[in-house]
C-alpha cells in the first residue's frame, strides 16, 4: 500500500510524515525506515525508526533510489512501513517524471506488504492520475 502526503512548499509534510513514523512504530510487528536526503531531522524520528540519509550512499536517479529500496526490503524481511520524504528531491526528476517510480514502489509494496508513504510537494490538485490514485 502506498500512501501520499501532499501539498505546497512550507504545508507541513515533513512534521506530518515525521508523526506518522514516530506514531506507528509503537505498534509495528516489524521494522520502520525513513529515507529522505537530508541529516535535518535526524533527532525528530523517534530511535525505533531506522532514519537513512540518502546523499550517504549516492544514490543517482530513480532506478538506483527503486534498487536502494529493494536492498532494504531484502535485507530485512520484517520491514513494514517505509517513509519516504521528498521523492522529487532523491530521485532528481519532477513528479511527473516518476510514473516508473511509483509502479515499481507499488509492486514491491504489494509483493512484500509494505506500507510506503511518500511526501510530495505539490497541490492534490496537480499530482499526476499514476500518483492521485493513493490519495
Amino acid at each position: 500500500m502506498i500512501k501520499i502526503i501532499c501539498g505546497g512548499k512550507g504545508a507541513g509534510k515533513t512534521k506530518q510524515i515525521i508523526q506518522a513514523a514516530n506514531t506507528n512504530v509503537a505498534t509495528a510487528k516489524g521494522l520502520s525506515v525513513f529515507i529522505t536526503d537530508t541529516k535535518r531531522y535526524m533527532y525528530d524520528i523517534v530511535r525505533d525508526v531506522r532514519f537513512i540519509d540518502v546523499n550517504d550512499y549516492v544514490i543517482a536517479g530513480e532506478d538506483a533510489f527503486c534498487g536502494f529500496v529493494k536492498g532494504i526490503v531484502a535485507g530485512n524481511h520484517d520491514t513494514e512501513y517505509v517513509y519516504i520524504d521528498g521523492i522529487a528531491r532523491i530521485t532528481g526528476k519532477p513528479l511527473t517524471q516518476l510514473a516508473g517510480t511509483f509502479y515499481m514502489l507499488d509492486k514491491i509494496s504489494n509483493e512484500s506488504g509494505l506500507i510506503i508513504t511518500i511526501t510530495c510537494s505539490c497541490e492534490p490538485a496537480d499530482l499526476p492520475d499514476f500518483i492521485a490514485k493513493y490519495c
